[in-house]
């Protein structure tokens, strides 16, 4: 008997078991079908597991389809939900429930790691938040992510390539153009963001990157700390026992 996490996103859904110190272990990333959920990912699994820990941002049918699958093998599920609070992090959001749990559980981990960051998610959108060494949420940013630049440029102009291409500052290259145009434009939004915060009196802010698309900004912010599993590093915090969730 074990216990896993699932962290459901538009794109993939990512799994990892619960590690004996609270920390996830290996994870192991799927993508989606066109509409069902990632293909096999059921098989990366033991037939019955203790516990199922989820955080979902997917539509309501993919959600459901997780659930129900998991319902045959889990003889346990919790769903995470954002809190207002948790253990000295204050959410800006008036109505919290309107801040994803992607989102929430990113900036317990980046709380747990103390000091203050500026969380950057890049995965089908582009998400910002801050959290100043207080605990202090003071709010953040969406914006379509550099694959979703691509794609969505693609299907109004079907003679624009949805990839490829190297990030140049002046290209001479379509494809080049694109690449550096929308991976620029998430570049810049970070920069900026990083200017308000300290304009914001946060203090020292520390970039914190993640999401299956930050590797592609990373070269271009070589002072970014990469944690790819963040979110999965914030829901195994959110279900330790006596973790204090409220």
């Amino acid at each position: 008997m074990s216990a896993w996490l699932f962290d459901l996103g538009n794109s993939r859904l990512k799994v990892a078991p619960l590690g004996g110190d609270g920390q996830p272990g290996e994870v192991l990333a799927f993508a989606h079908g066109d509409a069902d959920l990632a293909p096999d990912w059921a098989a990366a699994l033991p037939p019955r597991i203790e516990a199922a820990y989820l955080a979902s941002v997917a539509s309501p049918a993919r959600r459901v389809a997780l659930l129900d699958a998991l319902a045959t093998r889990a003889g346990r599920i919790s769903v995470a939900t954002t809190q207002r609070t948790w253990q000295g992090l204050r959410i800006a959001y008036e109505d919290p429930s309107r801040l994803g749990v992607d989102r929430f559980l990113a900036l317990v981990a980046a709380r747990r790691r103390g000091g203050a960051w500026l969380l950057v998610g890049v995965g089908t959108a582009l998400t910002i938040d801050l959290v100043d060494a207080d605990g202090r949420h003071h709010g953040g940013r969406i914006a379509p992510s550099p694959t979703l630049m691509r794609q969505a440029l693609q299907a109004r102009a079907a003679q624009l390539p949805d990839s490829g291409g190297t990030y140049r500052a002046f290209a001479a290259d379509t494809r080049d153009a694109l690449a550096s145009g929308c991976l620029g434009a998430a570049l810049a939004l970070v920069a900026q963001s990083r200017e308000a915060a300290a304009r914001a009196g946060a203090g020292a802010v520390s970039l914190l990157l993640h999401g299956g698309g930050a590797p592609e900004l990373l070269p271009h912010l070589p002072d970014a700390c990469h944690a790819p599993a963040l979110v999965l590093e914030g829901l195994a915090a959110w279900a330790r026992p006596g973790a204090g969730r409220r």
